[in-house]
């Protein structure tokens, strides 16, 4: 990781690829996670990245954060590839924390550098894009988005390359996208969320994002779901203490051990959970199929 507004030489733009991953949360959310998992979801995502492009480097913005130090149009030119995180605020509260969001959002767009969005990301993109966000009228999707299927458009696009007709992934949300944006292509959904995954096109720049977590290993999403426990038993996810404690060991034992051939059976989880090249299928896709030739079209590769 590197502070935002470090200055990079030209040897080290030639050796890797260069991130922003920007933080959706405000600050205890992000402090909270370090506690508890040991970074915050920023540092995680970064992390993620590398796994994936061991040389790539990474700044982190807290837009969310007043004062905080943004780049300009410019400076996202700079970069690669932007990333999005997901978040505990809720995007139809329209607080200055989630203004300058949008407004960081639409700043990318129009730098016309790839951008991609997890969950939060994805409203992120929508809103600024002119579309709209609302809490699900069906309830939370917790755990894992299950059955998650391609649309027509879905069957062709870079993004879902690999992925099998149905699949499951990890997910945290009550909102979701309720107003489309006037030019964007959902790619997946499921019986719970109509826009699980979408390309969404403005004022020149192309966003591509999912509204379940890739980026989240086992061990993560249960550390999260064991913060999680108040809502969980007051929405009647689980019904016990016990049963809540069961719940994420059993998650952490087959992040920790993905041979637990027994766990997996009782929570329905196959290779594309516990296999992380498929977990993260489209955040490879998205930096081979979209970062990697804007940046060689950009003349930096």
């Amino acid at each position: 990781m590197i502070d935002l507004g470090a200055k990079q030489t030209p040897l080290e733009d030639e050796m890797g690829l260069r991130f922003l991953v920007v933080e959706g949360n405000v600050r205890a959310p992000r402090e909270r996670h370090r506690d508890t998992f040991g970074k915050t979801y920023s540092e995680s995502y970064g992390s993620v990245l590398q796994s994936i492009e061991h040389d790539a480097i990474y700044d982190i913005a807290f837009p969310a954060d007043e004062g905080a130090n943004l780049p300009d149009a410019a400076g996202l030119q700079s970069y690669d590839g932007v990333f999005c995180t997901g978040s505990a605020l809720n995007a139809y509260h329209a607080t200055p924390e989630i203004l300058r969001q949008v407004d960081l959002m639409r700043a990318v767009f129009k730098s016309r550098t790839p951008v991609f969005g997890s969950c939060w990301g994805l409203q992120m993109g929508a809103l600024a894009a002119g579309g709209d966000v609302q809490a699900n009228p069906l309830g939370r999707e917790v755990g894992f988005a299950r059955r998650l299927t391609k649309t027509e458009a879905g069957l062709k696009h870079p993004l879902l390359e690999g992925r099998p007709e149905s699949w499951d992934a990890p997910a945290i949300h009550l909102d979701l996208v309720s107003t489309l944006p006037a030019d964007v292509t959902i790619l997946a959904k499921n019986s719970v969320t109509a826009v699980q995954a979408a390309e969404i096109r403005y004022e020149g720049g192309v966003f591509w994002g999912v509204q379940y977590h890739p980026e989240f290993s086992l061990v993560e999403l249960s550390v999260i779901l064991d913060r999680y426990k108040p809502t969980l038993l007051a929405e009647g996810f689980l019904k016990t203490d016990e049963d809540h404690a069961a719940y994420v060991a059993e998650l952490r034992a087959m992040g920790e051990d993905p041979s637990r051939h027994d766990l997996a059976w009782k929570h329905g989880v196959d290779a594309e959970i516990l296999d992380p090249h498929l977990r993260l299928t489209e955040i490879r896709n998205f930096i081979a199929h979209y970062v990697k030739p804007t940046k060689s079209a950009r003349g930096r590769s």
